[in-house]
């Protein structure tokens, strides 16, 4: 963009302003880290681990969550992928195995970033492998785990990582390739001083020996079960009766069942859900048609039953991260008045052209990037977005700026009540501008699109309005382009804006699903409608309108007074 000379100093003052303003806000912000210490974080990591050892998981991850944010404001990295380690570790206990996957994946760019080892990167790598090895994910579960042992860990940590590779290649029916990984662990001698580790890998090697069919399986499914009788080590020794069972399940019917009895009841002991139902698909096989019936009902029973305790976890940890966001965009808020009242004390003039800067800078570069998105994608979405933002700085922001300036400096600003006054003003300039700013911020294309895409959607749930989400997981959105998947944002982010000023709605469902080689995205709610007059009129649905139509693809809308309102649109992928 070429500026005209008579431009300049204004955009020189704009530059400096925002150059002061950085400064005022860094400092304001190193005076409120100075509140974050390291000391705080270690508290709370060390009351989310003592929760997690009593088993309250919900409260371990609150007090998790609240130490990475903690950590966050320290840009304290070690802890930020320590603390999302455990939060995923405990998903992924809980059966929130999506959720686990997504908490694992948000520690990536802090690795990544950084050019040395870092304090819980292991875990997170560990995490992720035992994720997908539970899910059934096999080839990835090994990608992971190698990744584990590249990162520096020591030998004990790393034969248990061989270990859980050995049973993913055991998953895949690579039983020669397990074996073959398993038997030179057998022969460490470091091992051997570490019972609980050298029991698992000996019930392993047996179990993978076992469904290879050789006869080698019963020494080494016996030798661990007798290390761990030994060392009384409870959750070991439900994995050696359950083998056990297995093993004797073709050979011997009635011992197999005896196995799988004691590692039901030993599993019902320690509160390990998935071993009593894998235990009791073992003892349904080989009992009895009364008591396979008896086996049966219980296990219907425990199933819904487990089902209906990892939903409410599943709830329960999205409530956790939601509460979280909203807590801290208010103490960015907070920030960012403290700043403001700060250096009103020192100059009220000053002050008012800080704000004054800021809106001239945040126009320049709004304007700079409508220009280049005009050029590339050459839509009458652009003209329709560039004049409701200019109408936002000329109605809104402008008025306002004028308003507290003639305030200033009409009114006597040493009273109490004028001061509260004119922080207030400034309070909604502030707000104004930033959300004008956030609106038309640089959309996430890449691995991390979908991540952005719910977090913007979850930042329309409030106390009266809930948005709920089905089948965004199951779309391939790597395959997808990237001007398609901003169209997908903004048509989303403009629908529940428009949500937001008319629906008058409690709730809102939007459904994602792939039809052939078309994505078709339906969006309902539950508010007082709009009849075909008043959809014409609203410029947000227009915008709707016009960017479907940029990508070639086509728009339905629905509203019906007093029976909610829907769109649905269809594009190829």
């Amino acid at each position: 963009m070429i500026l005209k000379k008579r431009y300049f100093p204004i955009y020189i003052l704009a530059l400096i302003l925002f150059l002061v303003l950085q400064s005022c806000e860094k400092k304001a912000q190193k005076n409120y880290l100075k509140q974050h210490n390291t000391a705080e974080i270690e508290r709370l990591l060390k009351q989310a681990h003592k929760h997690y050892e009593n088993g309250k998981f919900d409260s371990s991850y609150y007090f998790y969550n609240k130490a990475k944010s903690t950590a966050e404001l320290k840009k304290d990295t070690s802890r930020i992928i320590h603390s999302l380690a455990w939060m995923a570790q405990i998903q992924c206990n809980q059966g929130d195995h999506s959720g686990s996957e997504t908490t694992s994946i948000e520690a990536f760019p802090f690795i990544e970033n950084s050019n040395k080892y870092l304090y819980g990167e292991t875990n997170i790598y560990i995490g992720l492998g035992n994720n997908y090895l539970i899910t059934f994910d096999n080839d990835n579960a090994i990608y992971y785990f190698k990744k584990a042992i590249n990162s520096k860990t020591d030998e004990e940590i790393k034969s248990g990582i061989i270990n859980n590779i050995s049973m993913a290649y055991t998953e895949k029916g690579d039983y020669q390739k397990a074996i073959q990984i398993l038997l030179p662990l057998i022969l460490k001698k470091e091992l051997l001083n570490n019972p609980e580790t050298f029991a698992r890998i000996n019930d392993n090697l047996g179990h993978t020996y076992d469904k290879s069919g050789s006869s080698k399986a019963f020494y080494y499914l016996n030798q661990g079960l007798k290390i761990r009788e030994q060392i009384k080590d409870n959750w070991g020794m439900i994995s050696s009766y359950y083998n056990l069972s297995e093993y004797y399940k073709t050979r011997n019917p009635n011992l197999s069942n005896k196995y799988a009895l004691i590692a039901y009841k030993k599993a019902t002991k320690v509160k390990s859900v998935d071993t009593r139902l894998e235990s009791l698909k073992l003892l349904i096989q080989n009992s009895p048609e009364k008591k396979s019936k008896e086996f049966s009902l219980l296990y219907l029973q425990i199933n819904d039953s487990i089902i209906k305790i990892r939903q409410k976890a599943k709830n329960q940890f999205a409530k956790i991260k939601y509460d979280s966001k909203k807590e801290k965009e208010e103490n960015i808020k907070l920030k960012a008045q403290k700043a403001l009242q700060l250096e009103q004390q020192q100059n009220r003039n000053h002050l008012l052209y800080f704000i004054f800067g800021i809106i001239i800078l945040i126009s320049i570069l709004i304007s700079n990037f409508l220009v280049a998105k005009n050029k590339r994608e050459k839509i009458k979405a652009s003209y329709t977005t560039e004049i409701r933002i200019a109408k936002k700085l000329h109605d809104e922001l402008a008025n306002d700026v004028y308003h507290t300036m003639a305030f200033a400096e009409t009114q006597d600003l040493s009273t109490s009540q004028n001061k509260e006054i004119l922080l207030n003003n400034l309070d909604t300039i502030y707000s104004r501008t930033r959300n004008i700013s956030k609106e038309n911020s640089t959309i996430e294309t890449g691995p991390f699109f979908v991540f952005t895409l719910k977090e913007m959607m979850s930042g329309f749930n409030t106390s009266t309005v809930n948005i709920l989400t089905n089948g965004i997981d199951t779309i391939n959105w790597t395959t997808l382009e990237d001007n398609k998947k901003i169209t997908v944002y903004r048509v989303l982010q403009e629908l529940l804006v428009n949500m937001k000023k008319h629906s008058q709605c409690s709730l809102v469902v939007i459904t994602f699903k792939k039809n052939e080689n078309k994505l078709q995205i339906d969006y309902t709610d539950n508010g007082v409608g709009a009849t075909h007059d008043k959809l014409n009129s609203k410029n947000g649905l227009q915008n709707v309108e016009n960017r479907i139509h940029a990508i070639k693809g086509t728009v339905t809308f629905d509203g019906k007074s007093s029976k909610g309102f829907k769109v649905s649109f269809i594009f190829s992928i």
